[in-house]
């Protein structure tokens, strides 16, 4: 995609750098209306990058009615799927172009290793943008079986105006998740990233200027949840609202949806996945370089994050010394060295979050066996060291709430039915892992496990054509695949009758 740069050339890159700060609205980069900023952070440094504008209701409002206004008129609702097609692959191509600078807004916006940041966040959101684009003139309506005396025609029409609120963790893949399907059937957009990670977005509301998408289809909303984000969700003329984030906050939304217009309100929350390792694993490295991959990448920072290792009794200790060796071998670093494989947790506020759990996984009896403490204390930033604990129990705090963080919790269990019973224990039901030699237990307990995605051998498995979302209050809603078309769609009926 783009050449390969070493981390000199970054810190060159970040030196020189001036990111967009502005909210984009009708077309326009501006200023919020009360004038107001706040600080975006570099979690590597401490320091400040740049102050944003920070919307409020005003903002949201004069938003939501451009958005009206130009879904109504049709200038983009109206286009037929191959020139909405057409504007979205440009818009692929130039997040490709503009790769270099996107991860690294990225990486200094939210702290992760810059080569994650290009290889993965990066590359497959242009991928999904150009997923959406060459899908949307392949979706065919469809004809009821009525007989010779009436038609029946069942079509999609775009939902209208589109609020997305995305998260820190991984805000340009989050963003393309949801605008791309948005954008891809005919609506209007509002994105309001996380105020802890807002300068992708807004470079990405310069590419979509420059691909071509009409005014007030997609506009970027910087701010807080408690004012921007609630202005959105209980907005009369915001038609849908699609979020990923935290269970706390989609509850919320929830709310908001029903006190408003009833909008449809899509949730990703979230998770506390199960990774459950049975005796007969066919390959335990591997086990072991998913277990500490699922948890330590993006520095744990992850909706799907395996943070509960489950393991049969007999390989326990086996697996638990391989994983111990890979999380020691996984220290954070500076996230503009293209070596680095963990990087910064987003803000000091969630560091401390973190280290809270730590300490009252301690408290609880649980043995800690690798790390706990905060690292590259001199550097200004917020790091913490891999950290494993054993001897858990599933009805520790540990073992049931979402930490967000390096964090893992190794269960030993007796037998493949005490995992299954483990791993279903749980408030959230977003993924799930299973390892297994056995292509029949595979099968069976792979139904078995609550979760809207089950990975088998694998952690992270897919791509762009399974759908990904969660069961219980990990939330409703799918993205990705063809399946995300649902939630930014409406099924019209229309009977015709032909006598």
């Amino acid at each position: 995609m783009a050449k390969s740069l070493s981390a000199d050339d970054y810190r060159q890159m970040a030196a020189e750098l001036t990111p967009r700060t502005q909210a984009f609205i009708g077309g326009q980069f501006v200023d919020a209306a009360s004038g107001k900023t706040f600080a975006t952070v570099n979690p590597a440094t401490g320091t400040v990058i740049a102050e944003i504008a920070e919307c409020n209701a005003e903002d949201v409002n004069r938003a939501v009615a451009l958005a009206r206004a130009a879904f109504d008129d049709g200038r983009w609702s109206h286009q037929s799927p191959r020139n909405r097609k057409r504007v979205l692959l440009k818009l692929a191509e130039l997040m490709r172009r503009d790769a270099q600078h996107l991860a690294l807004l990225e990486t200094l916006d939210m702290g992760k290793p810059i080569a994650e940041a290009l290889a993965v966040d990066v590359g497959s959101s242009a991928n999904c943008v150009q997923w959406y684009a060459e899908a949307v003139d392949k979706v065919y309506d469809e004809i009821s079986p009525s007989g010779p005396h009436a038609l029946g025609l069942i079509t999609r029409d775009p939902i209208g105006v589109v609020a997305c609120v995305v998260p820190w963790n991984f805000p340009l893949l989050m963003a393309s998740w949801k605008i791309a399907p948005a954008l891809a059937a005919g609506n209007s957009v509002i994105l309001k990233p996380a105020e802890q990670s807002p300068l992708t977005a807004l470079k990405l509301a310069e590419l979509c200027a420059e691909a071509g998408l009409p005014e007030g289809v997609f506009q970027v909303l910087p701010g807080f949840g408690p004012t921007t984000g609630k202005a959105l969700g209980l907005h009369m003329d915001v038609d849908c609202l699609a979020f990923t984030g935290s269970t706390e906050v989609g509850k919320l939304f929830m709310q908001y949806g029903g006190q408003s217009n009833l909008k449809r309100v899509w949730l990703e929350c979230g998770g506390k996945s199960p990774n459950v390792v049975l005796s007969d694993v066919a390959d335990l490295d591997k086990a072991a370089f998913h277990a500490a991959l699922g948890i330590f990448y993006n520095q744990g920072e992850v909706c799907t994050a395996a943070s509960r290792l489950i393991v049969e009794d007999s390989i326990h200790d086996a697996l638990l010394e391989k994983v111990i060796a890979l999380g020691q071998a996984m220290q954070p670093g500076d996230p503009l060295d293209p070596a680095t494989k963990m990087g910064a947790i987003v803000d000091q506020r969630q560091m401390q979050r973190v280290l809270g759990y730590i300490d009252q996984g301690v408290r609880e009896g649980g043995v800690l066996a690798l790390g706990g403490r905060q690292a590259r204390v001199n550097s200004g930033g917020y790091f913490i060291e891999p950290t494993i604990f054993s001897g858990i129990s599933n009805d520790m705090t540990i073992a049931r709430e979402e930490i967000f963080g390096p964090v893992l919790s190794v269960i030993r269990v007796k037998d493949a039915d005490e995992a299954i019973r483990v791993a279903n224990t749980c408030d959230y039901g977003l993924a799930a892992c299973l390892w297994t030699r056995d292509v029949t237990k595979a099968h069976t307990l792979s139904r078995k496990l609550r979760a809207g995605s089950v990975w088998v051998n694998c952690w992270d498995g897919g791509d762009m054509t399974m759908p990904f979302g969660g069961f219980k209050q990990s939330g409703n809603g799918r993205d990705k695949s063809l399946h995300a078309l649902d939630k930014y769609t409406e099924l019209k009926a229309t009977w015709i009758d032909l006598t």
